[in-house]
C-alpha cells in the first residue's frame, strides 16, 4: 500500500516510519524543512531519518527539493516538486497613487512584520496604508511590540492589523490592494504571492526560499526581490513603487500577464498522483 503522510507529522516521527518502511511505500509531503531555520539538531536529525527511511518526497518548490538535498544528503531523485496551485480570480482594479499596500500572512517573526514596519516608518514622508491580514494570536508577544513601535513611530493610523480573513473578506483585500508586501525571513513557496498575481497584484518582497520561483522567472518579472531583513532596501523598494508612476504601470502589466502562467490544481495533483503511482510499482 502507498500512504501519503504531511511531513508537520512525518517528520517528527522517524522510529515509526523506519518501523513501517519494509511493509508500506510510504511518500511525504515537506512544505518547509524543521531544520531549516534555526538550526535544530534534534529536529535535522529526526527530519533526516524520517525521509531517509520514504520512497518518495514531494516538496512545494526546487528551492525547497535543493534544501532538503543540502541539509540531508538524500537522493535527488527521490524528491519531486509539486507547486502548489492557484483558483482563477477577478482583476483587482487598482488605483493609480498605488497607495493601499497589502501583507497577508501570520503576524510571526518568521513573516519579517517587524522588518515591514521599520521600512514603513523609513517612508513616513510618503502616503501609503498598509492593511496586515493574518492570523495575531500564534505571537502575541511579538504582535503587542509592533503595536506599540507603529505608535510609536506615528503610524498607528497608517497600518491595521485585520487579523485573519478568509473566503470572500480575503477576496476584499486582495480587491482593494494595490501591492502585495512581504518581508519574510523563509518561505518554502508563498501561495499569497500567486494568489495576489492570480488577481493582477505586483510584489515586493524579501527574495528567501520559494518567494523567487512563485513570483516568476519571466523576462519582465511582476515585482521587485530585496534583501532579506534589510528594512533599508525594502522602503527603497516601497518608495520607487509609490513614486514612479511608470514603474507601476511595467509591474501591473508584468503581473496581468503572469495570470495566464500560473499553476493551477488540476496540475498539482496530475504531480502527486504521478509519484504515488511510481511508488506503487
Amino acid at each position: 500500500a502507498v500512504v501519503l503522510l504531511d511531513g508537520l507529522i512525518a517528520s517528527t516521527a522517524p522510529e515509526v516510519l523506519v518501523s513501517q518502511a519494509s511493509r508500506l511505500r510510504l511518500v511525504v509531503l515537506v512544505h518547509m524543512p524543521l531544520g531549516h531555520r534555526p538550526p535544530d539538531g534534534d529536529a535535522r536529525r529526526r527530519e533526516r531519518a524520517a525521509l531517509a527511511a520514504v520512497t518518495a518526497t514531494v516538496t512545494t518548490s526546487a528551492w525547497t527539493r535543493r534544501r532538503l538535498v543540502e541539509l540531508y544528503d538524500l537522493p535527488r531523485r527521490r524528491i519531486h516538486v509539486a507547486e502548489p496551485g492557484v483558483e482563477p480570480a477577478e482583476m483587482a482594479p487598482g488605483s493609480e497613487p498605488g497607495e493601499e499596500l497589502l501583507c497577508v500572512g501570520a503576524v510571526t517573526f518568521e513573516k519579517g512584520h517587524d522588518v515591514l514596519l521599520e521600512a514603513l516608518a523609513s517612508i513616513a514622508s510618503l502616503s501609503w496604508h498598509c492593511a496586515c491580514v493574518g492570523s495575531l494570536d500564534r505571537d502575541p508577544a511579538f504582535v503587542e511590540r509592533l503595536r506599540r513601535r507603529s505608535l510609536d513611530a506615528g503610524l498607528g493610523e497608517r497600518v491595521s492589523f485585520l487579523g485573519p480573513r478568509t473566503g470572500a473578506d480575503l477576496d476584499r483585500s486582495y480587491a482593494s490592494a494595490d501591492l502585495l508586501v512581504l518581508a519574510s525571513r523563509a518561505e518554502s513557496y508563498g501561495m499569497v504571492v500567486t494568489e495576489a498575481l492570480a488577481r493582477g497584484l505586483p510584489i515586493v518582497a524579501a527574495e528567501v526560499g520559494g518567494l523567487v520561483e512563485a513570483l516568476g522567472e519571466a523576462r519582465t518579472r511582476p515585482g521587485l526581490l530585496v534583501a532579506p531583513e534589510d528594512p533599508a532596501a525594502l522602503g527603497r523598494a516601497l518608495g520607487a513603487w509609490l513614486g514612479d508612476p511608470e514603474l507601476r504601470a511595467r509591474l501591473r502589466r508584468a503581473a496581468r500577464d503572469r495570470r495566464h502562467s500560473l499553476p493551477r490544481w488540476s496540475t498539482t495533483a496530475s504531480v502527486v498522483a504521478g509519484v504515488l503511482a511510481e511508488a506503487s510499482r
